[in-house]
This record gives structure tokens, C-alpha cells and sequence, in this order.
């Protein structure tokens, strides 16, 4: 809640900020549902808090501007702020873990190997789905979503996006599956 109202407090762009904290807030929304009827690990829900806070920096500086990723720029001699390859990463990264936690729980599939590649695909989906919605902004509201669009004049964006997404997906997997089993496991859920 502080980061929230930290970033809402004088946003860059306050168009930007609403389109960037918008999936944070239907997340909190959902969360409060389903919080009695199903719980989710504590795993996922540091998570899905680590990628808000990222959503609500990106919104209040907007990605292109965020202030230390404009010095690690300066420090590389990158030609763009490449926050927005953060909030990607973890586009990836979390939504692996949720919906591999989705899975589990509803018993879905049989095998690790079924469980990985859905995960993935999943993920892939999701950031495609999210691409969509960028660009569906940007020419809905013409120059107002550049901020929310993001690309910085850089024509391989929307690949790098995705790209990083799946990077951040298989990430999640290889490093975070043995721990999120026993979550589970201690919530009496099955596990492949």
C-alpha cells in the first residue's frame, strides 16, 4: 500500500500510471475474492507482490524514465532505459509460478514435462496478450500511450518483450519448482 500511494503521489504521466498500477489493483481485487477459497502459497504471494511494486515504479516514473535505470544507462552506455526489460522479466517470472500453482491445484495434467511446457505456454500467452493491449492503447489514444507503449524508438520491443518473458518463465521453473512443491506440500496439495 505504501508503494501505491507512493506512485500515485505526483506520477509522471497520470494516464500512464492508471494504464501500469491498473493490473496490480485487479490483482489486489482478486487476491481479497479468493483469499478464503483459495489461498495460494506464500511463495506466490511475495511474488505477485515483488511484480506490483515493479508495475507501480514503472507508473510513477513510466518505464522510460525510471531514475537508476537512466544512470545504469548512462554507466553502459545503453541508448534507452531499460527498466521496462525488468517488468517484462518478471511478466514472465511470476505468472510462471501462478500458473504452474493453478495447475497443480486443479490437478490439470500428468507429468513434469506437460507441466513445464503448458507453464510456459501459458506465459508466452500472456505476454502476448499483453503486447496486444499495448498497442490496442496506443491507437486508441494515439501520442498519449507512447509513455505506456514504451519502445523508446527500439523496432524489436515487442520480441524483446516476449523474449524476455520466456526467459523469465523457464527462470522461474529451473530455480523456484522445488520450493513451491513444498509449499504445496505443506498445504496438502499434490505435486507431481
Amino acid at each position: 500500500m505504501a508503494t501505491l500511494l507512493w506512485s500515485a503521489i505526483h506520477p509522471q504521466d497520470q494516464f500512464t500510471w492508471f494504464l501500469e498500477v491498473a493490473p496490480a489493483l485487479i490483482g489486489v481485487v482478486v487476491l481479497a475474492i479468493t483469499l478464503k477459497t483459495h489461498p495460494l502459497t506464500p511463495l506466490l504471494y511475495a511474488l505477485i507482490l515483488i511484480h506490483s511494486i515493479i508495475l507501480m515504479v514503472g507508473g510513477h516514473y513510466t518505464y522510460a524514465e525510471v531514475p537508476l535505470f537512466d544512470q545504469i544507462s548512462e554507466i553502459f552506455g545503453w541508448q534507452r532505459n531499460n527498466y521496462d526489460k525488468i517488468g517484462h522479466l518478471a511478466q514472465g517470472f511470476v505468472p510462471a509460478i501462478i500458473g504452474r500453482e493453478v495447475l497443480l491445484r486443479a490437478q490439470a495434467i500428468n507429468g513434469r514435462r506437460w507441466l513445464h511446457f503448458l507453464t510456459v505456454c501459458f506465459c508466452l500467452a500472456f505476454s502476448a496478450l499483453y503486447e496486444l493491449i499495448e498497442w490496442g492503447v496506443a491507437v486508441l489514444t494515439g501520442e498519449s500511450a507512447e509513455a505506456f507503449l514504451g519502445t523508446q524508438g527500439y523496432i524489436w520491443d515487442t520480441q524483446s518483450d516476449m523474449l524476455l518473458a520466456l526467459i523469465g518463465a523457464c527462470a522461474a521453473l529451473l530455480c523456484l519448482s522445488r520450493w513451491h512443491d513444498r509449499q504445496l506440500h505443506q498445504m496438502h496439495i499434490q505435486t507431481l
